[in-house]
């Protein structure tokens, strides 16, 4: 019986507060209908042409015939909702946040129709997230700023299914402004990572806004640093020290790694490039000939690796690795684990861009460490001010 009465209470509780919210959202549209015929018509006042009935799910519960009320031309529309709206925007968003959050589409049906005892099939929910998709390309297209002191290059590889499934590259490029704030520019889905690939991107970035940049920080990929010279020629390039330590990792014996690397480290943590090459020159008379093809390969790209020294102390640590947009890309791939792969395009490009975009406001307030500093500011100014005169020939990049 307690059961029984405790379910009663809650039904009539429930009950109540849809009336309550029926009612007052019933009194907000004979208040706008009022306005509305009184600034449309001057005062003429026609007469209207009663109400229509209609329900609409709200966070409360369904509100059953809702009367809304009508003018005899049909020109108003209330600004509660949609003319054929039959939810609150909170339910899209509510399940874009599920989906967001990792839940599949199938899932996320499941929940909501346990919420309202109402069928919301995967289809349905595809749909609401399809809302996204607008968002996205209208995020892909937007202008970005002129001056970045800092962009970061990086690929992901998720599993796609188009005909069949494989692997495709998610390239994400990163910047950080001349402000010092940190954003996400661009994500593209498809394809196999390539120097191509990336000149496409980079393309894209300068037909956005982006034409002077400082720096550009990225792995060895080959045909990389060529496709990012063509495109921004003024700006520096610094290969991931982080990188290169992992992959030359594996080639050491197990029995020289604790003391190869901690030698290594010598030149990438030394005071000034000065010393780092002299460092440099210490590994390779110790290595040189044990380990002849790393040690080579570490010389070719020495210039590269220690670019870093070119510029502020304090924003050094933030510029020597691509570890900023390593995090990212670490990020989605625990968004992508859950799922074997994704149904097509569109799912992969509404998942990144809700990573991404929630990034982006995270980090719209904080100033990356080092780059608040005036004298950080004045030395980066003035490197733009070398590179980029205030009057100069605008190169076609198209």
């Amino acid at each position: 019986m307690d059961s029984v009465h405790e379910q009663s209470i809650g039904d009539l509780m429930e009950n109540l507060v849809k009336g309550f919210v029926k009612e007052k959202l019933e009194f907000i549209m004979r208040e706008e209908i009022e306005h509305f015929l009184n600034v449309e018509y001057e005062g003429r006042r026609p007469s209207r042409n009663g109400y229509y009935g209609r329900s609409l799910q709200t966070r409360y519960g369904e509100i059953e015939d809702l009367q809304v009320p009508r003018d005899r031309k049909d020109a108003f529309q209330t600004q509660l909702f949609e003319p054929y709206q039959r939810r609150e925007g909170w339910l899209e968003e509510a399940v874009i946040h599920m989906y967001k959050g990792g839940m599949s589409t199938r899932d996320v049906a499941k929940f909501i129709e346990g919420m309202f005892g109402t069928e919301y099939s995967p289809t349905t929910i595809s749909n609401i997230t399809k809302t996204v998709l607008e968002d996205v390309e209208e995020w892909q297209q937007r202008p970005l700023e002129k001056r970045y002191s800092v962009i970061y290059l990086d690929g992901i590889y998720i599993k796609l299914k188009r005909t069949t499934v494989d692997s495709e590259v998610v390239y994400l490029a990163m910047g950080i402004n001349e402000d010092g704030y940190r954003q996400i520019l661009g994500f593209y889905v498809g394809g196999k990572e390539s120097a191509n690939g990336w000149k496409d991107v980079l393309k894209d970035l300068y037909n956005r806004g982006v034409h002077e940049v400082l720096l550009g920080v990225f792995d060895g990929l080959p045909g990389l640093e060529e496709a990012f010279r063509e495109i921004y020629s003024k700006a520096d390039v610094q290969h991931c020290v982080v990188h290169k330590v992992r992959s030359t990792f594996p080639k050491i014996r197990v029995g020289d790694k604790t003391e190869f690397l901690s030698d290594l480290k010598t030149v990438y943590t030394a005071p000034d490039k000065d010393l780092a090459v002299a460092a440099f020159d210490t590994v390779k008379d110790k290595w040189g000939k044990k380990y002849s093809k790393e040690i080579q390969s570490w010389e070719g790209q020495l210039s590269t690796l220690l670019t870093f020294y070119k510029y502020p102390k304090l924003i050094r640590h933030a510029i020597y690795t691509s570890n900023a947009i390593e995090r990212t890309n670490k990020e989605l791939r625990k968004r992508f684990r859950p799922m074997n792969s994704l149904t097509n395009m569109d799912a992969a490009e509404k998942i990144i861009y809700l990573e991404v975009t929630a990034y982006n406001e995270k980090w719209s307030t904080r100033v990356i460490r080092g780059f608040g500093d005036e004298e950080t500011k004045a030395g980066l100014q003035r490197m733009y001010e070398e590179r980029y005169p205030a009057v100069s020939e605008t190169l076609d990049k198209e």
